[in-house]
């Protein structure tokens, strides 16, 4: 009997010590939803707009019972992790020996999403340069189809190319939309705060 109580407590002590020093629910989260999408097939186009869908439960909530902002950020985490699943960018990056990093996000909120209310996340690539492919992520209320919230991401490649990894996907030349203004600004902000944090931590200099 003592014997199965110790067991058990060393148990306990592991899942206590596992919870606390890991984010154990993100990562089974994002396991989980690389695992469903890629049994629910892929898909061929590969800038086409993919669906995940969601709603709002009571530990997402701030104190105002609207969707807390960390939600919000693992939600589009979650659901990109199921668009490059689904559209092959992930096996196709690994073709190359590449991995893709966010560097970049921006988030505009419109209207708070409220307790119980379902929702639908929207992902596709809007854009891509030389570095980086860029996504849209928008979180649409089921309830009377407002866009409540607009995320813009930029998907660092490292080691590879963004029209390569697309160019072997898709067995052809895959020609970039055109980016937008909001989008070319936000690119231009990043460049310019970009070269304000290298001056000002001496980087520049180093590299001359």
């Amino acid at each position: 009997m003592n014997d199965v109580r110790s067991m058990l407590l060393w148990i306990l002590s592991g899942f206590l010590l596992l919870f606390s020093s890991f984010d154990v629910w993100y990562f089974l989260r994002a396991t989980w939803m690389v695992i469903k999408s890629w049994f629910q097939g892929p898909v061929r186009d590969v800038l086409a707009e993919q669906v995940v869908h969601g709603r709002v439960f009571l530990h997402d909530l701030d104190f105002m019972c609207h969707m807390n902002n960390a939600r919000y950020l693992r939600e589009c985490d979650f659901a990109r992790y199921a668009y490059c699943t689904r559209n092959g960018l992930f096996l196709a990056a690994r073709a190359f020996d590449a991995s893709m990093l966010i560097g970049a996000t921006t988030i505009r909120y419109r209207r708070s999403l409220a307790f119980g209310e379902a929702f639908e996340l929207r992902t596709r690539i809007v854009a891509w340069d030389e570095k980086s492919f860029y996504l849209e992520q928008r979180f649409v209320s089921k309830t009377d189809g407002f866009v409540s919230a607009v995320m813009l991401c930029r998907q660092n490649v490292i080691g590879g190319n963004p029209q390569t990894i697309l160019d072997h996907l898709c067995k052809r030349k895959v020609d970039c939309p055109e980016i937008s203004e909001d989008l070319q600004h936000w690119i231009r902000f990043i460049s310019a705060s970009s070269q304000a944090l290298r001056a000002e931590s001496g980087l520049d200099e180093k590299t001359k």
